[in-house]
């Protein structure tokens, strides 16, 4: 129980590294959270520190759900302290917990008053350990849904959950045998509804049709999202 217990404090420790303040202060001397959206995320960071700096913190954001995914357990992997019934490995749901807390720890970092970003980014890089295939998948729906409307956060939304979609499909379609499937089908759906509720700003202002907009990443302008119209005045 106890190596448990230090997992999850060290993934938590891990993931609320604060790539994006640690960054903008370094080579800007900017606090992100007073710029922007005020969100210690990459797409706040592409916004305000620009694209190589960007860059950075979204590989250094990626980084922490490798880390304590693929390293971290490593040190504590051990006979679980409780009955492990899914049909993972013990290893593979020490992953899954450290991951987790990972992003909690992102989402909400005990460095930065308990700020943070999505946990997009954290939550990629455990996923990419998990299941790399359907992270492909995910990251093509991201791609194409950002380039038909230029917004980050429509794209990471629908990204999130093209994972259990596609795992979905894969399973019980083309009847490719996902070890673990009952129990990562769940975790994924559950990760999905996380970072949607992280996203519930944003979700207001593409109801609204202001939220902010990558007008360089809006390559396809197949169609256009009208803003409705408030705040009219009456004849």
């Amino acid at each position: 129980m106890l190596s448990l217990i230090l997992l999850i404090i060290v993934s938590y420790l891990i993931g609320s590294i604060p790539s994006a303040y640690i960054v903008g202060k370094i080579f800007k001397n900017v606090d992100l959270r007073l710029y922007g959206s005020g969100n210690l995320g990459s797409t706040n960071a592409f916004r305000v520190l620009g694209i190589p700096l960007g860059i950075i913190v979204q590989i250094l954001d990626i980084s922490k759900g490798l880390v304590v995914v693929l390293f971290v357990t490593q040190f504590f992997y051990s006979n679980l302290p409780f009955h492990n019934f899914t049909p993972l490995e013990d290893i593979t749901v020490l992953k899954i917990i450290a991951g987790v807390f990972a992003v909690i720890g992102h989402t909400y970092s005990i460095f930065v008053s308990f700020k943070g970003g999505k946990g997009i980014n954290t939550a990629l890089g455990m996923m990419i350990s998990l299941s790399p295939i359907d992270v492909v998948v995910s990251l093509i729906c991201f791609i194409i849904i950002l380039l038909l409307s230029g917004y980050v956060s429509l794209g990471s939304i629908m990204a999130s959950f093209a994972f259990p979609t596609t795992m979905f499909i894969r399973e019980n379609i083309f009847h490719v045998n996902i070890v673990g499937y009952k129990t990562l089908i769940v975790f994924s759906i559950i990760t999905a509804a996380f970072i949607t509720y992280n996203h519930r700003e944003n979700i207001k202002r593409l109801l609204y049709g202001n939220e902010n907009r990558f007008e360089s990443l809006w390559l396809i302008r197949i169609f256009k999202i009208k803003a409705p119209l408030r705040n009219k005045k009456k004849n």
